[in-house]
């Protein structure tokens, strides 16, 4: 395995081997300077209570400082699902600020909606241009089919920039126990449906976003298929993890598997207590927890050790 320093955002180096681990799922809730969405707030009260307690709804530098003070990188985004849930959008720009200040431990990932079409297309070129290292995509909020064709010119701009493409996968706690899920649809978030923008985009890097209840099987089909598909373990307690998505972890996938939390609504230091419970081999754990993020996002090169 190769050691030493890399290069971050605007010339700072990361001290890949001094970081604790590296959080490729965390989300920013709130824009600086500003109140929080009266929609997102609503949602974000429903999603507290499906996953247990009364999480943080943090800014873009709020989360730059949780993260300093346990030695970990955070890949960071919002979502842009104006169309799809009636919320207002958090800024990509305040994303990218913090990263800028904070390139010691934030990785800045954009959010285009692709319902906008060209214009989605023209922001992820401005968004790439500012130094954003991929982009986050919720099917399930954004209300889009990931494999439908009119996107092809978004995922075209994400491909030849060699950036990474993660999509939400599997049920979704944005919406639960409200009347009628908050009119999120889950049909749009089946792994599978990915599986056609991963053939028809080798280049491009995709992660797998979540545990994808009910549709696990999908997803590993779809990791052990593509070479260019990872899967990230976030939004679920590892302690709920599915027995087949341990022993995958502990085998075939053991490079695709990247350690996320979804902070703020789980929290980094809940997850790795949970997991350290887990029957992960001990040369699979620092895999999923650093190894496999830091060759992903070109940390540094990673020589594999079968």
């Amino acid at each position: 395995m190769a050691t030493g320093d890399s290069v971050g955002s605007a010339g700072t180096r990361i001290d890949v081997d001094g970081l604790a681990a590296i959080d490729v799922h965390v989300h920013a809730e709130r824009n600086e300077g500003q109140p929080q969405d009266p929609v997102t707030a609503e949602i974000l009260d429903a999603a507290g209570r499906y996953f247990g307690g009364n999480p943080l709804q943090p800014t873009a530098r709020e989360v730059a400082d949780y993260y300093r003070e346990r030695s970990m990188l955070a890949v960071i985004f919002t979502v842009d699902d104006e169309a799809g849930m009636g919320r207002r959008r958090l800024g990509n720009g305040d994303v990218l600020a913090a990263a800028r200040e904070n390139p010691d431990v934030l990785i800045p990932f954009g959010s285009v909606d692709p319902h906008k079409g060209k214009l989605a297309v023209r922001e992820a070129r401005e968004l790439i241009d500012a130094g954003v290292r991929g982009f986050k995509f919720h099917p399930n909020t954004q209300a889009f089919w990931p494999g439908d064709r009119a996107h092809y010119p978004l995922y075209e701009v994400i491909a030849a920039a060699r950036l990474i493409a993660l999509f939400h996968s599997g049920t979704t706690g944005i919406g639960a126990g409200m009347p009628g899920g908050g009119g999120v649809r889950l049909k749009y978030s089946n792994p599978m449906l990915v599986d056609d923008v991963a053939a028809d985009f080798p280049e491009l890097k995709i992660i797998l976003a979540h545990p994808s209840f009910p549709w696990q099987d999908e997803a590993l089909a779809v990791a052990v298929h593509k070479p260019n598909v990872y899967i990230d373990l976030s939004g679920w307690s590892p302690k709920y993890f599915p027995e087949n998505l341990i022993r995958y972890t502990n085998s075939q996938l053991k490079h695709k598997m990247l350690f996320g939390s979804d902070f703020p609504l789980i929290t980094p230091d809940r997850w790795l207590s949970d997991f350290e419970k887990l029957p992960i081999k001990d040369e699979v754990r620092p895999l999923v927890l650093k190894e496999n993020a830091a060759s992903l996002l070109g940390l540094r090169q990673e020589r594999r050790v079968s």
